[in-house]
């Protein structure tokens, strides 16, 4: 039996979501998070890229499997504005009382919690977690100002890692799914970090 399907194409990106780990006293990552999500729609592109190996498996002279291992995936936001207190906290910058902001030196990055939306025609939408990221590496590009205004973006490379047993490094829902979650919404799903299917059920009001 033939079912034909026609997926929706994607139309745009939406907005971004932060949310920093709680992490242990050794800057340990836990699945425990900060209260506060940060929501911005400032993105103009972005680009994910898995990075991993595949190894074939060899048996009675030719490949009897090939093992494939994702060890993480590179995040890069091209952003119109970025928050500074947000970004320095990525950084691991060192903010005085006093306004002044020490950067670049041997702190620690923190893990944090990226999402993002991604919208497709005819309403359809994704929604992606990332719960256990650290900031790669950041631009920060100013041009001088002309007669016409031209953008000036700034790009962050997040890097996101496997964040429980199975390695798996993304929590996503899809609502061109048949499984997708009745009455979940954007502001639902990014109230906090999403990582088990638990998770889900509370963010959906089900029950944990």
């Amino acid at each position: 039996m033939i079912t034909p399907k026609k997926p929706p194409l994607k139309e745009t990106v939406g907005a971004q979501y932060i949310c920093f780990n709680t992490t242990t006293e050794d800057g340990d990552w836990t699945k425990t998070f900060e209260e506060n999500v940060e929501k911005t729609e400032t993105v103009k592109s972005v680009k994910v890229t898995e990075n991993g190996e595949s190894t074939p498996v060899h048996a009675s002279g030719k490949v009897y499997d090939t093992d494939e291992t994702i060890s993480g995936v590179d995040i890069e936001v091209e952003n119109v504005a970025f928050v500074a207190e947000t970004l320095a906290k990525m950084r691991g910058d060192i903010v005085d009382a006093g306004g002044l902001v020490l950067s670049g030196g041997k702190s620690i990055r923190p893990y944090f919690a990226y999402g993002k939306v991604v919208i497709m025609r005819g309403g359809k939408v994704r929604y992606e977690w990332y719960p256990k990221c650290k900031l790669a590496e950041n631009s920060d590009n100013a041009n001088t100002s002309e007669e016409k205004f031209s953008e000036q973006t700034d790009t962050v490379t997040i890097k996101a890692y496997p964040f429980n047993e199975n390695k798996n490094i993304k929590a996503m829902v899809d609502s061109t799914m048949s499984s997708f979650p009745t009455g979940l919404t954007e502001e639902k799903f990014f109230a906090k970090p999403i990582l088990t299917k638990e998770d889900l059920k509370t963010a959906t009001g089900v029950g944990g």
